[in-house]
């Protein structure tokens, strides 16, 4: 099976063709664990196959490191629309893609080499509509003590903590609050994630606030531990950000891996997530047997 590896921000993914792969559905998530390991296997925060998409051009099918489905990732999502134009299987700089029934828009950004301006180009930055924010606590979902959880106290490992809970098409629980770089995420990430106020887990942004435009963020994903960059969660830090009267609606977060724009268009209830795509490596799988 021949794949790529791929990154937006650090945030890494292997990508599989589903034109061309057949993966039987009952091996994926097993296939998602042996290969994410990074000592035993490729190496990655997940796997992701690139189908034909029958409500959009393409579909985006993502499965965390520890084997379960994922709903968005919008730093894979960008990854997905590098593939399908460097691969020829568009010539579009506007696609859209279905991941877990939800269709997103994307604008690429397409560079062609100086030397050879014959080329079509690679794409290098992808700009995507990540839609409408989502707080109401049931969809999210979130057991909250109102009909929004912002800036609500939460108890994790006896201490407190305020969180601003968003769903991008994924949950998230942002945590606004000093000295992000020096937290042991590796202890706390998994308390959160499996905390029960979080019925279906969650994702969770450490977030210090820089500048009304500024911020830097670390992330506990659910399924996959601490990454590089999470695009969903950026987007949803966004929206916290000008809940609590923090951040304007327009902000670059910066990750350990990189940085991300995000803009809250309020007026559409839209966020656009724009960043960088790149092709690390490819690869053909030895048959296991």
């Amino acid at each position: 099976m021949k794949f790529t590896k791929m990154q937006g921000c650090g945030n890494d993914y292997i990508y599989v063709n589903g034109f061309q792969e057949q993966v039987d559905d009952a091996e994926k998530p097993e296939l998602a664990r042996r290969l994410s390991d990074r000592h035993f296997g490729i190496g990655s925060d997940g796997l992701i196959f690139i189908n034909p998409g029958s409500e959009a051009d393409f579909e985006m099918e993502m499965y965390n490191a520890d084997g379960s489905r994922a709903e968005m990732c919008g730093n894979g999502i960008r990854c997905v629309a590098k593939y399908v134009y460097d691969k020829g299987l568009t010539d579009s700089k506007h696609i859209s893609v279905v991941s877990a029934g939800k269709v997103k828009q994307l604008d690429l950004t397409v560079e062609r080499d100086p030397e050879h301006p014959e080329s079509r180009g690679v794409v290098t930055k992808v700009r995507v509509n990540m839609g409408s924010p989502v707080t109401e606590p049931d969809l999210i979902p979130v057991k909250a003590g109102g009909p929004r959880a912002v800036d609500e106290p939460i108890l994790v490992d006896g201490k407190e903590y305020r969180m601003t809970c968003v769903s991008m098409g994924n949950p998230h629980a942002v945590v606004f609050m000093p000295g992000v770089a020096e937290l042991k995420l590796e202890q706390i990430g998994p308390s959160f994630e499996h905390h029960d106020r979080f019925p279906a887990r969650t994702n969770t942004e450490f977030v210090e606030i820089l500048d009304r435009k500024t911020c830097f963020m670390r992330v506990w994903e659910r399924g996959s531990g601490e990454t590089l960059a999470c695009g969903t969660g950026c987007c949803a830090v966004a929206v916290a950000g000008v809940l609590n009267d923090l951040t304007d609606s327009a902000v670059t977060v910066k990750l350990l891996g990189g940085e991300l724009y995000i803009e809250w268009d309020r007026e559409k209830n839209l966020v656009y997530m724009t960043g960088p795509a790149v092709t690390v490596f490819e690869g053909v799988l030895p048959d296991p047997h």
